[in-house]
Formats: C-alpha cells, sequence, structure tokens
C-alpha cells in the first residue's frame, strides 16, 4: 500500500495515510482514460447544429437559363451549392454524440486517473477540509500555501462554506465523491482531497 502525508489547511503535515492499491495503486491503462474522456466530451455535446441542403433553401424553382446556347455553363437551380445562398452540401443536421462506457471500464479509468495522480506527487490529503465562514480570502490561503494554482477539490460532504469560497476562485472546482469524474482529475493540475472522501473513495471503487 501507498503512503502519503496528510495535511491540514496551513499545509502543515500532520499524519500519514495509508492508500488501498485497488484504488490508487492500480496499472494506468491510458487508453480507458482516454475513452472516458472522450465519453464525457461527447456526452456534453448539444448536437444541435444544422445548415440547409439545396432541397431545404427556399426558391430555386425556375432554371435561371435555357441549357444551351447561352455560353454559359449549364445550370438547373439558383439554390445549388455553387451559388450564393445555395445549400450546403453534406450539410451537418442533429444528432446525438453520445456513447456509452462499461461500468467496469468506468471504474478502471478512474483509478487510473487517481493512480497517476498519487505517482506524480499531485494528490494532497487534508485532515479536516473545512470552513468555519464563507471566506474566499481564507481558502486562498490553503491554496497558496499548498502552492496550487489548477485545483480540483474533492469533498466527502456538502461543505457550502467551502463551495462558497471556493467558486470566485479561477481554476478551482470542488466536488464530491459521488461526482468525480476522469475528466476533471486530469484537467486540473492537482488533487485536494479531505481524508474521509479517500475512505469513500475507497469504500466504493476498492
Amino acid at each position: 500500500m501507498a503512503k502519503v502525508s496528510v495535511y491540514n489547511m496551513q499545509a502543515e503535515v500532520v499524519g500519514e495515510i495509508e492508500l488501498k492499491d485497488e484504488v490508487f495503486g492500480v496499472d494506468i491503462n491510458e487508453h480507458l482514460v482516454h475513452m472516458a474522456v472522450l465519453q464525457q466530451l461527447a456526452n456534453n455535446r448539444q448536437g444541435t447544429q444544422k445548415a440547409k441542403t439545396r432541397g431545404e433553401v427556399r426558391g430555386g424553382g425556375k432554371k435561371p437559363w435555357r441549357q444551351k446556347g447561352t455560353g454559359h455553363a449549364r445550370q438547373g437551380s439558383i439554390r445549388a451549392p455553387q451559388w450564393k445562398g445555395g445549400g450546403v452540401v453534406f450539410a451537418p443536421v442533429p444528432r446525438d454524440y453520445s456513447f456509452k462506457l462499461n461500468k467496469k471500464e468506468k471504474r478502471a479509468a478512474l483509478k487510473s486517473a487517481l493512480t497517476s495522480r498519487v505517482s506524480e506527487g499531485k494528490f494532497f490529503v487534508v485532515n479536516d477540509l473545512t470552513l468555519d465562514e464563507i471566506k474566499t480570502k481564507t481558502f486562498q490561503k490553503t491554496l497558496d500555501a499548498f502552492k496550487m494554482n489548477k485545483a480540483l477539490v474533492v469533498l466527502d460532504e456538502l461543505d457550502q462554506n467551502l463551495i462558497l469560497s471556493a467558486r470566485n476562485i479561477p481554476d478551482v472546482k470542488t466536488t464530491q465523491v459521488n461526482t468525480i469524474n476522469v475528466f476533471d482529475i486530469l484537467k486540473y493540475d492537482s488533487l485536494l482531497i479531505s481524508e474521509s472522501a479517500v475512505r469513500a473513495i475507497e469504500e466504493v471503487y476498492a
């Protein structure tokens, strides 16, 4: 089992915690991590883009000039794609970009992402990640103590004081154990997680 330091809110080491290898020490599967990120981005796409084909553009019912004898190339409609105001060739239409991953693949991808953060030394466990009041400046001091600029903060329970304090800080996102995902883990440089959240993740994914 890997061991990492446990810090307080002032970034002082106050202890140590053992991480289960079943969650934080797996073999990293880069392909599954890539697929998990791709799935999240694809599922977030609205897919509502639309352009008109030549059959949908208004007008163009009359042949612009006779077939032969004008010196022009033959034309059948002023709404053909080569005309200004004409339809679009292979125009995009509304579609669903989403696709599914198996539950086991999702879990393996998440474990791989968490393992990568631990192995890179970007996984910081805090014994008591809470605030007594809503104060952005207070939480910013904690981030400064850890020398973090772009951080994902993972909580075990909903803590409105901390969530609201972190909300206005650029490049900082708060999430909970039940909403943690591969995309966010990889997007942010560091992972700041409460000790109780670590145990909750192990309970769910071990």
